[in-house]
């Protein structure tokens, strides 16, 4: 299983979201740069970062991206505001590893379709759940749509994945809840990334052994120091099964 290791930015800063509250971010006083380039040292395979003022139609953190992407060490999977093709393609030219598209999926699945088809396992599909539905406009927005026959629909799309979130689990702050999407992740072909659901190491090994969540995406709790990255990283290792010795 990948731990994704993340960052959202918001003015430039290192930022969490209360219970999904655009206009009210948690600061953290950390160097963004400084932390991405910490989380490759630790052994991450990759980080997720998600720019803040993008998603809420704000601004943008571009230049910061940027930087994050040349001098991280490892791959970005970048999300926040994606809703143009031309904006998709245009960071995947900036070398972004894999882009992340939510509600331009609900709006235009077929341009979605399109776009993974042309840049084969480097979109991923956000799916962000609340009372049954799936939600669009960075939490915002309550969709018409089923998340198992919203996931179905790209079934044939050659994603890099699909993140699914929880949102109900992340309102109330409860522990990390995984019933929501591991049924879900029961529904597609693709491999689930879940976010939300570790808040602490436990979490990760429990993540570790549900069918078909080929990772995990960890902010908050890895910049509260609830969560040892590099601790998460060995825990998320395979589980060598036993052989037997034969003679």
């Amino acid at each position: 299983m990948i731990i994704y290791p993340t960052l959202e930015l918001h003015n430039g800063k290192c930022v969490s979201l209360t219970r999904g509250r655009l206009e009210d971010p948690v600061l953290w006083h950390v160097d963004p740069l400084e932390t991405a380039k910490g989380f490759a040292a630790a052994g991450a395979e990759w980080m997720h970062v998600t720019d803040i003022n993008a998603l809420a139609g704000e601004g943008n953190n571009n230049d910061l991206l940027e930087e994050i992407i040349r001098s991280a060490g490892i791959p970005v999977q970048l999300g926040g505001g994606f809703r143009s093709r031309e904006v998709v393609e245009r960071w995947i030219e900036k070398g972004a590893g894999r882009i992340v598209i939510g509600t331009m999926a609900a709006y235009e699945p077929e341009m979605v379709r399109e776009l993974a088809k042309w840049h084969p396992d480097q979109i991923v599909l956000a799916v962000d759940i609340f009372q049954g539905s799936v939600m669009t406009e960075g939490w915002r927005t309550q969709s018409a749509f089923d998340p198992a026959t919203f996931v179905r629909a790209f079934d044939e799309a050659p994603l890099a994945g699909i993140i699914v979130t929880d949102i109900d689990a992340d309102i109330e702050d409860t522990d990390g809840s995984v019933g929501v999407i591991s049924g879900l992740a029961a529904e597609t072909r693709h491999q689930v990334i879940a976010r939300g659901t570790v808040r602490m190491a436990d979490d990760v090994s429990l993540l570790k052994y549900v069918p078909n969540i080929s990772g995990a995406i960890i902010g908050r709790a890895l910049l509260s120091k609830d969560v040892d990255l590099a601790e998460a990283l060995e825990l998320a290792q395979a589980t060598p099964e036993p052989v037997a010795d034969f003679q």
